[in-house]
């Protein structure tokens, strides 16, 4: 049997060694999400007695509170539209963008080079789970034209604001003081208010409106 032979008999059954390949970079915003669960775990392993065995109430209510907790930094690094983005997606709510129609549900991070261009117009809170310790990162958006506040209980009278439409809607802790420090917002056009229990006086809230935004559409569906 020639040694050539011998030497393909060999190759042919010696296994081949993969090349070891460097793990790819994982884009910033997944980092980020990868970091926040990170922290949550933490917190988890950190409790003697998990909070859902005593009140599941507590747990969703505390884990609200870590989705909401405002990452400065994030804000410097990224700007507050993306960072906005990040806070309002991740606790259920959708957003649509400057120029845009379609209604953004996932966090999909656009070209470094656009980053300026994604500007938040329109916020859709309805069934999310933003809180009032979250709207800070709601101070650096100028472009926010309309949001809408449905079955967001979480949110108080402090953290109402908007710049030319707004939506409130079976939102259980507004009340008349919340509704009423509205007026201040001279560019509102139209607000609507469906199903707050926390709202008594409609007539006294007709007449502030009709003295402080005249021309501002008001509708009310309040029992």
């Amino acid at each position: 049997m020639s040694n050539s032979y011998m030497n393909m008999k060999r190759k042919k059954g010696r296994p081949k060694r993969r090349r070891r390949r460097d793990a790819p970079s994982l884009p910033p915003s997944l980092r980020h999400q990868m970091m926040l669960f990170g922290k949550i775990s933490q917190h988890l392993c950190g409790l003697k007695k998990l909070p859902w065995s005593c009140d599941s109430r507590f747990f969703w209510g505390w884990l609200n509170a870590v989705f909401n907790k405002v990452d400065y930094e994030r804000i410097r690094d990224v700007g507050p539209d993306r960072a906005a983005s990040e806070w309002l997606l991740r606790c259920g709510a959708t957003v649509r963008y400057q120029g845009q129609e379609r209604w953004q549900k996932e966090l999909q991070p656009p070209p470094n080079r656009l980053l300026d261009k994604y500007k938040i117009q329109a916020i859709d809170a309805t069934d999310s789970c933003i809180m009032n310790i979250g709207f800070d990162y709601m101070e650096g958006l100028q472009h926010v034209e309309k949001i809408r506040l449905c079955k967001c209980h979480y949110i108080e009278d402090e953290c109402l604001q908007s710049l030319l439409e707004m939506e409130i809607i079976t939102c259980g802790n507004i009340t008349d003081n919340g509704i009423i420090a509205l007026h201040h917002l001279r560019n509102l056009r139209y607000l609507l208010l469906r199903d707050l229990p926390g709202v008594k006086e409609k007539e006294n809230l007709v007449k502030v409106f009709k003295t402080a935004l005249p021309s501002m559409e008001l509708e009310l569906q309040l029992k």
